[in-house]
């Protein structure tokens, strides 16, 4: 799938300024597939992660950067937004997730619509330990600069504990991690080091927080509450 100007020569140079980052292999049957169902083009980041990239692990997989899709278990573009073969992506768009279950995704056309801040294009975070969405104020490819800048290292301070390293590093890429008490409690936010953590499927850890932000948001302001994970 050749075009003119692709953005991978100038994605690929960006990327290996940091050797923090992995780009992940894919091959070229599913990556020209991801694009396909995408409907972008190759001159776009969002395209050349689809085509040339199985995704990016960034900081031994903290965060995880979404492509064409890995045979180690990251999945596609496409598949992580079900899209089927021939259709526009969806608004709005996820693009990655961290470890925590934090998810990045590209707003659709109308983002207040589904209470996302920004505009359209933009890329919001959904915070873990707030359980609401931040926009950042990029769009996809200025995301990815971010990224290859190292200005994920200052956006993860308060959420990392001694040791971070060592527990995702041995994560399989379909896994995150579960924090209890939760990220977004007093005990957490006190003291991030001393809650229990443990590997989790990535879909649960995202309904768990997508269930208690649905819940917290019909409590008044302030409402005390008690949480029983088993």
């Amino acid at each position: 799938m050749a075009v003119d100007e692709p953005a991978w020569p100038e994605l690929k140079a960006a990327l290996h300024g940091d050797p923090g980052i992995v780009v992940l292999p894919v091959t070229q049957t599913a990556g020209q597939d991801c694009l396909h169902r995408l409907q972008v083009t190759a001159r776009s980041y969002l395209g050349a992660l689809a085509l040339h990239t199985g995704g990016l692990l960034v900081d031994h997989g903290w965060l995880r950067v979404l492509g064409g899709g890995s045979e180690r278990g990251l999945p596609s573009l496409a598949h992580a937004n079900q899209v089927p073969a021939g259709r526009q992506s969806p608004p709005p768009l996820l693009v990655g997730h961290d470890v925590l279950g934090g998810r990045f995704e590209v707003n659709g056309r109308d983002p207040a619509a589904v209470g996302r801040p920004g505009e359209p294009g933009d890329v919001c975070y959904f915070a873990p330990d707030s359980l609401e969405w931040e926009g950042l104020s990029v769009g996809h490819a200025g995301w990815l600069t971010w990224i290859a800048a190292g200005g994920h290292t200052a956006f993860y301070e308060s959420l990392r504990w001694p040791g971070w390293q060592e527990e995702t590093r041995e994560l399989p890429l379909t896994h995150g991690i579960a924090v209890q008490p939760v990220l977004w409690s007093h005990e957490a936010r006190r003291d991030l080091a001393a809650t229990h953590r443990r590997p989790v499927p990535m879909h649960e850890l995202f309904v768990l927080q997508q269930d208690f932000a649905a819940t917290l948001a019909t409590l008044p302001d302030g409402t005390a509450v008690q949480i029983d994970v088993t």
